[in-house]
């Protein structure tokens, strides 16, 4: 069977019928007034495509199935003397708005639109629906380009001294009719059809078309909808709202969309059809004015509404139509609407017994709470665009231009400025200026370049790879599109949300959501709205529900406090490499530059109080809560200076006849620590077995910040994490240095806490062979970002900006996988490392500390794979302990189960 009647569906059959359809049968088993109609399934279309024809049977089903709207409507298709019409409009599973087509007025002919005319007693609205026919059929049938039909609209308009289509009088439109049938046969080398039956198939089998036009195929990839669903045809006997001042037509909503507040929302337009109220052709008016028209109609329609927002148990958006007095409901179905809106609601919906607590956290996402989370613009507020970019971190923020750190930390401090770091691209150099501006602007880069992630991490607004801005670091400027010319202390705008670059200050509107993540704003104090209660009490629920725990990514101690406040149960990843920037970069260059032992042991000699001391204050942010710091990853040339502008200065100096030692000294060893490929060369563990000494003073200077804690009455409970491990002997090797060190600090403190040893999964390698690494382990990481580089064979800084966006838009990548996880390559390898680890080692603790550990997506992945605990960004950790709820929520459904306490338990986390 390919057709079901209205009567024979519901709402649960979207895979067959569509949204659209199985809405409308939904309605129709409710009692509610909808015109009498059918829906041909996804099956068919899939059938169609698949084989270049209809099924065989499709076409008698159709007839049976036409004469019983014909009957229920005491009415023929396409009778000259008082005609059917049918509207033919597509409905997918998932809603693709204007991707698809829809022909309206099926049924009309050169005879039958007379007797339409006599039947309504209005001749205008007659010849006004077969013109809007010819011009949909030939646009969606027959593929004729819209612009004629366009063009020749336009010319009777000014002929008649029109402003609007509403404007041409019965004449008028029967000329155009006139003109759109020649269109029709110039174009098209036919006729328009003048059997109603031929109109109505060729308008199902342009429909099925649409679901591989170029526009749906785009917006399928882009929404991540599978391609071989189908879409489902809605055949649908015609009412219309333009048959005089009793009719009308309009759309409403059970709750305001925007805000969530309870109460009737939506428009109504008098004499109209529902093209006009989307085209703006009348103004509407508020649709509480329908009860001073009609109010039979609109008391039936508030009954209506109740009872679908009851029966959904949700916010509905509803189209409907009054015809000469009697309502008609054209379309349901669940209304989109804000993220403020959205946890609202699934709130309200809980208080009034509607859903459950479970179903109310299934309703909102990670996506949703980002939004809330971030500070924005005024959108009432003038705006002067003048560039756009990537839209790399979220956020609105606004400050006088600045082009090097030095200043953007001067100005900041000194002059308590807020100020904009505009560069070319950032690097680990950049961190202070980064970490003093209100926003990060870059003319390169994606949205996983250095600026990006630093940027996400610190809850900084960023756009990326602006492109059409040229920067002149040098000078202190940059140059937007139309020579617009900022230098440097102008006053811009950034919107991270959507990339755009504003000239002037743009008024910003701050986020309570984030206020009360950080403790400044109790869900209970008088200026906490309703969305701060709302997102609290979900956030209650995520906690209670979720399995994994959900730690931070944090290297600074103000890191790990914000982390704590935010909810995080522990620190999943600190690293180390951001400790030997700014001034300690001159112990790293003693230590490259060592020639013997002595040297080298001065030089870390050097390093281990400071490197102690970030461990102390690091452990006393988290006391009580597991903290794991990573062993120096990066190679070491990136604590040197650039080999090019080196070569530079030493050429002038030399040329000047003023050489320097030092920087010969420096320039020999940039040249012998230059690498064509660091990412693959002399990092990670490799370090630690080939420079003697680092790995051993960091695991010092960690054991020893612990013995402090412990001494001052503290709960250190720290982990070692040895980053790029490929074979089990660099493991085994690393190990056994590290333990050597705990055990010389432990008989001189007295220090007898626990210090696990794992490593950080982030090279293909290490995820096939995970069960040997295992044994030598007590836990594993996956380093996603980069198990994702060494998977797909990508340079990250360098893909995003050269092919992505061709990948994205091919459809080779439904998402970058930087961004959510690629689940079928690195998402096995995790799924093969996780198994195989713990088959070896039972008790194998299982995170994940790549930014995908932040990703609303990802998350349910990790879930569903088994591990601990997910690590981000301490901006993302609230977006990640509500998504791991949901994930618990969203599996019990398939696979009930008793929800159990996180692994990384905090009490903080049973309040924010």
């Amino acid at each position: 069977m390919f057709i079901y009647d209205f009567a024979q569906g519901n709402k649960d059959m979207r895979d067959l019928l569509g949204g659209k359809g199985a809405n409308l049968a939904e309605m129709t088993n409710l009692g509610l007034p909808v015109p009498p109609g059918f829906t041909i399934t996804t099956e068919a279309c899939r059938i169609y495509l698949e084989t270049g024809r209809e099924p065989a049977e499709l076409h008698d089903e159709v007839t049976a199935h036409l004469t019983g709207v014909e009957k229920a409507r005491g009415k023929t298709l396409g009778d000259p003397g008082d005609p059917l019409l049918v509207s033919v409009r597509s409905g997918a599973k998932f809603s693709m708005p204007g991707m698809m087509d829809t022909v309206l007025n099926i049924g009309l002919t050169d005879q039958s639109v007379r007797g339409l005319a006599e039947q309504a007693g209005d001749e205008r609205f007659a010849w006004d629906s077969y013109r809007r026919l010819l011009q949909m059929f030939g646009r969606t049938v027959l593929g004729i380009d819209g612009a004629h039909f366009d063009e020749a609209l336009e010319d009777v308009k000014r002929e008649r001294g029109a402003e609007h289509d509403v404007d041409l009088d019965a004449d008028a439109l029967r000329g155009l009719v006139t003109t759109y049938k020649s269109i029709v046969s110039e174009e098209s080398g036919r006729d328009f059809p003048q059997d109603p039956r031929e109109q109505l198939d060729a308008a199902v089998r342009a429909v099925f078309d649409s679901w591989n036009a170029p526009r749906a195929e785009t917006y399928r990839r882009q929404e991540r909808i599978p391609a071989d669903l189908g879409t489902a045809v809605n055949v649908v006997a015609m009412v219309f709202g333009n048959l005089g001042p009793d009719s009308g037509t309009g759309v409403a909503f059970t709750r305001d969309p925007a805000s969530g507040a309870r109460g009737i929302y939506g428009d109504y337009l008098a004499n109209a059809q529902g093209e006009d109220v989307v085209a703006g052709i009348r103004n509407t008016v508020p649709l509480a004015d329908l009860g001073q028209h009609n109010k039979e109609a609109y008391a039936q329609l508030l009954d209506i509404m109740a009872t679908l927002e009851g029966h959904y148990r949700d916010l509905c958006d509803i189209e409907f139509t009054i015809e000469r007095g009697r309502l008609w409901m054209l379309q349901t179905r669940v209304g989109k609407r804000t993220a403020a809106a959205a946890f609202r609601i699934a709130v309200q919906l809980v208080d009034e017994g509607l859903v459950e607590e479970d179903e109310a956290l299934a309703r909102v996402d990670g996506h949703q709470l980002a939004q809330l989370m971030f500070p924005r613009f005024d959108e009432r507020a003038h705006r002067t665009p003048i560039a756009k970019g990537m839209n790399a971190s979220p956020g609105a923020a606004v400050g006088r231009a600045v082009f090097d750190t030095g200043t953007a930390v001067d100005w900041a401090q000194n002059a308590h400025e807020q100020v904009i770091l505009v560069r070319r691209e950032t690097t680990p150099d950049d961190l202070d200026g980064m970490i003093a501006a209100r926003g990060i602007l870059t003319s390169r880069g994606g949205k996983t370049s250095h600026a990006a992630v630093v940027a996400r991490g610190m809850g900084k607004t960023c756009v990326c790879g602006a492109e059409e801005l040229e920067i002149d670091v040098g000078h202190g400027l940059f140059t937007a599109p139309g020579g617009v010319e900022v230098r440097e202390g102008d006053v811009i705008s950034i919107d991270g949300t959507s990339g755009e670059v504003f000239l002037g200050e743009v008024p910003v509107v701050d986020s309570p959501v984030v206020r009360y993540f950080e403790g400044e704003l109790e869900p209970d104090a008088a200026d906490a709205d309703e969305l701060v209660g709302a997102v609290h009490r979900l956030m209650t629920v995520a906690d209670d529900r979720r399995r994994m725990g959900v730690r931070a990514n944090a290297d600074m101690p103000e890191d790990a406090a914000r982390a704590r406040s935010m909810g995080a149960a522990g620190i999943g990843l600190c690293r180390t490499e951001h400790m030997f920037l700014g001034d300690r970069r001159r112990y790293v260059e003693r230590l490259i530059l060592a020639e013997g032992e002595r040297e080298r042991e001065e030089a870390l000699e050097a390093l281990l109080p400071l490197q102690r001391d970030d461990f102390v204050q690091i452990l006393a942010a988290m006391d009580g809560l597991p903290v794991t710091v990573r062993l120096l990853d990066p190679p070491l040339h990136e604590f040197l200076p650039d080999l090019t502008e080196l070569s530079v200065r030493v050429a002038l100096a030399r040329e000047r006849g003023k050489e320097d030692s030092g920087d010969l000294r420096l320039l020999q060893a940039v040249r012998r620590l230059h690498e064509q490929n660091p990412m693959l060369g002399l990092r990670g563990v490799r370090l630690a077995l080939v420079v003697p000494g680092l790995a051993t003073m960091q695991v010092r200077a960690i054991a020893e910040a612990a013995a402090i804690r412990a001494d001052a009455g503290g709960d250190p409970r720290v982990e070692v994490m040895i980053p790029l491990v490929g074979a089990v002997q660099e493991l085994e090797l690393s190990r056994e240095d590290a333990e050597r060190t705990i055990a010389e600090v432990r008989q001189r403190t007295g220090f007898s806490a626990p210090i696990p040893i794992g490593t950080m999964v982030e090279l293909p390698r290490a995820a096939l062979t995970a069960g040997e690494i295992a044994q030598v382990a007590e836990f594993f990481s996956f380093g996603t970002n980069d198990l994702t580089q060494t998977t797909w064979g990508f340079s990250r800084d360098d893909v995003e900006g050269s092919f992505f966006s061709a990948y994205l838009e091919k459809g080779v990548f439904g998402a970058s996988p930087f961004e959510s996880i690629d689940v079928g390559g690195v998402g096995r390898l995790v799924r093969i490392a996780s198994e195989e680890g713990r088959a070896s080692r039972r008790d194998l603790k299982l995170g994940v500390c790549g930014e995908h550990g932040g990703d609303p997506e990802s998350v349910h992945f990790f879930h569903d794979v088994g591990l601990d605990y997910v690590s981000c960004s301490a901006f993302r950790v609230p977006v990640a302990r509500l998504e791991a709820g949901r994930a618990a929520v969203l599996a019990a459904r398939t696979a009930p189960t008793g929800p159990t306490a996180p692994t990384d338990s905090d009490p903080a986390n049973a309040s924010r």
